[in-house]
């Protein structure tokens, strides 16, 4: 089998990746007898939420929330217990802009720009992207908009070998705006359906390195009306509370539509994903768990929750 074959196969197939979340540790958060949550048990519950990342705001709102539903004599059980916390970080993700699903433009192609600073999984990203496009039947165009790294220009340019994806390079240092609106008139000369652009991985802190990356999206813009169709934002869940720096100095440079949270395994704390989603109010579209073109799942808040809780 061809590895654009193995990845298709890997895309389409059953994948445990919810199984492999780390699970909230809730065993020593106990529910007294005569119903209600023992006190101390409240502010373990604030210790741990916080050491799982999910933020100062959010964790005060659910230990809040757990605390009056205790009051209420709603929670008689360990189970009522475990119901209604994962009840609250449910709706907490299905709160604001939370529509997980990708825009697909009306007439081809679909603009996906990725961003993310340096090491966050971004290459690797959308290289699982064009093989899960692929996988679906869609042509697909990648584009190596970081022309600082030659290393990230190679990995796309074997991501796209091995997905049967088109590619778009440059020269070292080019001009990422120039390769953005190369690869768009590529997309429409050859009528693909989807092109994923990458960009050069930048610190957040840097306004000059801002400022070249609102200018590929100006560039995007007049060359395509309507482009960027996504702006998808990669982050590093592994890194914490610092994603969540990260995510509030992109969304003020560059209008995003979504977060893709990398590495989100047995190292990484879930409630992340949480503290992102309400600092930005953008919908989480994907998380990634290892390297394979299968460990790349549309996010399912649904599932998020029941692999965090399960036992």
């Amino acid at each position: 089998m061809d590895p654009a074959a193995q990845d298709r196969v890997a895309v389409t197939g059953p994948r445990g990746i919810w199984s492999r979340l780390k699970r909230l540790a809730l065993t020593d958060v106990k529910v007294i007898a005569q119903g209600g949550v023992d006190p101390s048990a409240l502010d373990r519950l604030e210790e741990l939420l916080v050491e799982s990342d999910f933020g100062p705001a959010v964790t005060m709102r659910l230990v809040d929330e757990v605390r009056v539903l205790g009051e209420r004599g709603q929670l008689r059980s360990q189970g009522d217990f475990d119901r209604a916390l994962s009840d609250g970080i449910l709706k907490a993700l299905r709160g604001g802009s939370s529509e997980p699903s990708m825009a697909r433009a009306t007439v081809p192609p679909t603009v996906y720009l990725v961003l993310g600073v340096n090491g966050a999984g971004k290459t690797t990203f959308i290289g699982k992207l064009a093989a899960r496009l692929r996988g679906e039947g869609r042509s697909v165009l990648v584009a190596a908009g970081d022309t600082f790294r030659a290393g990230a220009v190679n990995q796309l340019r074997v991501w796209a070998e091995r997905t049967g994806a088109e590619f778009v390079g440059a020269a070292p240092g080019a001009d990422p705006a120039s390769v953005a609106w190369a690869a768009i008139d590529a997309a429409v000369a050859r009528a693909v359906d989807v092109a994923i652009i990458d960009t050069a991985g930048r610190l957040h802190t840097s306004d000059a390195l801002m400022e070249e990356l609102r200018k590929v999206v100006r560039v995007i813009e007049k060359r395509l009306p309507g482009a960027p169709h996504e702006s998808l934002l990669v982050l590093d869940a592994t890194i914490g509370q610092n994603a969540v720096a990260q995510a509030r100095a992109f969304a003020a440079s560059v209008p995003l539509t979504g977060v893709v949270l990398t590495k989100l395994d047995g190292s990484a704390r879930g409630g992340v994903v949480v503290a992102v989603h309400e600092a930005i109010n953008v919908p989480v579209k994907f998380v990634g768990i290892g390297e394979g073109a299968g460990d790349l799942e549309p996010f399912d808040p649904a599932a998020f929750v029941a692999g965090l809780f399960e036992r």
